[in-house]
């Protein structure tokens, strides 16, 4: 299979030393392969080593409180990722008696695992023949073979996916689906693509035809939700009012300062407004407003609220909106997990 040769080859000699590379254990692939989801590699590599240092097993895992597990996420946004790291730590603690399940149909069970994940998590630890294809192996794919269809329509995901399948190298899937992703982090880059460095720079379609600024081919469908936020800074005798979000929307079991949302781009009358910060989510943008409230009297609080010292507003979980102001004002340290 000269195709998984040259790819292989490659690998061997470029992969980038990290600190879950060459992981054979399927409990930290998986904690590697969710942190590193809607996360770049550099910024992920710490969160990683910090979680593994605070829960090395799924049974320290499920056995955890859930604002712990959010507190050391904090700062990686895409809350859900954590809350669903928690509750399959649970399920396979549950249902496989903390044994991590070595199937693929089972690991897709998994709450929060895709076909991705599950993909990767298979092949890697248990050298099972699944290809595990992200943005990544998309792009790469699209430039090399030359497909011009829409990448994110499923249809074309499930024909790369098979022709994945047909390229896999059965003796050594894991490092295969690693190599596929590896290229595209490092070589096959979204923007200017270093295609004299490629193994695959004379077979490219895209390469050899002039159309790596064209392919792969993305539609963007939906525009993001725009919501204003607005933040209120309760401070009484050194310290602030948080309250706990609930319910199914953004940031659920999240802490925050009370908040007020308007239907357009205003400021609340008579508050004083310290800072306007933005947050990009994956369907929303928060346009957030920060305004302060000194308070003369003891306030009085509502079911979720709590009124927390200001010095230890840092031990709670938090939306990145929420940290990034914080940080700016000096009032937690730049490391979310000190």
């Amino acid at each position: 299979m000269p195709f998984a040769h040259t790819l292989l080859t490659w690998y061997d000699d470029h992969k980038r030393s990290l600190p879950w590379r060459g992981e054979k254990d399927p409990y930290k692939i998986w904690i590697s392969e969710i942190i590193l989801q809607q996360t770049r590699v550099q910024q992920g590599w710490d969160y990683y080593l910090r979680f593994i240092a605070a829960f090395p097993d799924v049974q320290t895992l499920a056995a955890a409180e859930e604002e712990r597990v959010l507190r050391l996420w904090q700062g990686l946004g895409y809350y859900t990722r954590a809350r669903n790291l928690h509750a399959a730590a649970q399920q396979i603690v549950d249902k496989h008696h903390g044994l991590f399940p070595d199937s693929y149909e089972e690991i897709r069970a998994l709450k929060g695992v895709g076909d991705y994940t599950a993909a990767a998590i298979a092949s890697i630890a248990f050298g099972l023949p699944h290809p595990a294809v992200d943005g990544n192996v998309l792009r790469v794919s699209a430039r090399i073979f030359g497909i011009a269809d829409d990448i994110s329509s499923p249809a074309t995901r499930t024909a790369i996916t098979q022709r994945c399948t047909q390229l896999l190298d059965s003796r050594r899937p894991g490092e295969f689906n690693q190599a596929m992703m590896e290229l595209g982090a490092i070589v096959c880059l979204p923007q200017k693509p270093k295609c004299d460095e490629c193994p695959f720079r004379r077979e490219c379609h895209a390469a050899t035809h002039g159309l790596t600024d064209i392919l792969p081919v993305k539609i963007r469908r939906t525009a993001k939700r725009e919501r204003f936020f607005h933040f209120s800074i309760h401070i009484y005798n050194n310290s602030m009012i948080l309250e706990k979000r609930t319910g199914r929307d953004i940031w659920r079991n999240l802490y925050q300062f009370p908040l007020q949302e308007t239907a357009a781009d205003t400021t609340l009358p008579g508050l004083r407004c310290i800072a306007q910060l933005r947050e990009v989510l994956t369907h929303q943008v928060i346009h957030a407003r920060f305004y302060i409230v000194e308070e003369t009297r003891k306030p009085t609080l509502s079911g979720h609220q709590l009124l927390v010292p200001q010095k230890k507003i840092g031990d709670f979980p938090m939306p990145k909106v929420m940290v990034e102001f914080l940080q700016q004002q000096q009032l937690i340290s730049q490391n979310p997990n000190d």
